[in-house]
């Protein structure tokens, strides 16, 4: 039986996000599959990673216990053993260690140090196959400017944008100010550029409430995106799992009102948070309520999902990703928004729709990641040389 490890915490502000995408979409279905040796890895906001059966109970987490569990346990040692990755830990006395090879990683971490690739390297270099996207593409996705300025040269519309340096704005804010003015038109979104779960992001209708979004951006990346509010706004997302064989789950559409956007409280706190949104039609899913499938004309529903598989491929994207985009009812254009490398719960509520259980989910996932290991392993990145013998 297969060792699968599930990653999920770490040093971002989406830790708390991570451990419930891990314990109940990824590791739960994991287990009853009855395929795998499921192993649960929380990595500590501090960085320090606990290997332990005790880690896949949420209670741990929501009681506050899982200070007084990492006060009394030695954090898990990690090896790199020339071909893979291994886990120890002690193992009662006399000295003895506790050892896991992991044969599959699971990477359930949302943002820095997780989502944005920094996990992928890792298991890159250690030979580890893995779930979902490869460091390039979680790079890319993960970047808000660079994914824009990709699905750009692919001739994919996205809303024009400005972007800056932290240092830029704590320089020179008037600078950054002016230049926003000069190159778009309020109502603007600000949003640090590699962040997921809508932290730090915020609309400005003026110049005093750009600063301020400008501000707060800035306290959570270095990098800052700034670009116009698309107009008579319909918002999508297409969760879409495949490595070169790309399956769509259906077009979906957060049902928010006009004015008001899918921010972290709305997302999270508040399970939609929109009164009455189950007599709209929707269906209940991580983020509230949804419109499941999205209910547009056939052409324009075809054009939005043609474009999400566009922008899938454009970025190089592998296992799993959701694209959100942005569609102009009036103009019936669609626009890029962002990339998001690991969906907040795989977005099981929709793949459950269409006919894919979340654990059928979760085995494609660990059949693509070894599917992806192969093809990865068929490229040479060592080449023998006599440059030494030179020396």
């Amino acid at each position: 039986m297969k060792t699968v490890a599930v990653f999920f915490g770490g040093r971002s502000a989406e830790h708390d996000v991570s451990i419930v995408t891990a314990l109940a979409s990824v590791i739960k279905p994991l287990e009853m599959s009855k395929k795998y040796r499921v192993e649960a890895v929380y990595i500590a906001k501090n960085g320090a990673w606990y290997w332990s059966d005790k880690l896949k109970n949420i209670a741990l987490f929501t009681s506050g216990e899982i200070e007084r569990f990492m006060a009394r346990t030695k954090p898990a040692g990690v090896q790199f053993d020339g071909g893979g990755l291994v886990l120890t830990r002690p193992a009662g006395f006399g000295g003895r260690v506790q050892r896991c090879v992991i044969d599959v990683a699971f990477p359930a971490m949302h943002g820095t140090y997780g989502e944005d690739g920094s996990l992928m390297g890792l298991l890159d270099m250690a030979g580890v196959p893995y779930t979902g996207c490869d460091m390039r593409s979680a790079v890319l996705a993960m970047d808000k400017v660079l994914a824009k300025q990709v699905v750009q040269a692919h001739g994919i519309l996205t809303p024009e944008f400005q972007f800056f340096t932290r240092s830029e704005i704590e320089q020179d804010m008037a600078a950054v100010v002016k230049a926003c003015k000069k190159a778009l038109s309020f109502p603007l979104f600000i949003k640090p550029a590699h962040l997921g779960s809508s932290i730090g992001i915020s609309v400005a209708k003026n110049e005093t409430e750009l600063r301020n979004g400008l501000e707060v951006a800035a306290r959570y990346d270095n990098s800052v995106i700034v670009e116009v509010a698309v107009q008579h706004l319909i918002e999508v997302t297409l969760p879409v799992i495949g490595n070169t064989d790309l399956t769509p789950a259906f077009l979906e559409r957060p049902m928010v009102k006009a004015d008001d956007f899918f921010d972290f409280e709305t997302k999270y706190m508040s399970q939609g948070g929109k009164k009455g949104g189950g007599k709209q039609g929707g269906k209940q899913g991580a983020q509230g309520y949804s419109e499941i499938p999205a209910k547009l004309d056939t052409k324009l529903y075809e054009h939005a999902e043609a474009t999400g598989l566009a922008v899938y491929r454009a970025l190089g994207c592998r296992g799993m990703a959701r694209v959100d985009m942005l569609i102009d009812s009036k103009s019936k254009k669609v626009y890029f928004n962002e990339v998001n490398p690991l969906p907040g719960s795989l977005y099981a509520h929709n793949w459950r729709l269409k006919g894919i259980s979340n654990i059928e989910l979760v085995n494609r996932m660990v059949a693509m990641a070894e599917e992806q290991f192969r093809e990865r392993q068929q490229v040479d990145t060592v080449f023998s040389t006599n440059f030494l013998k030179q020396f």
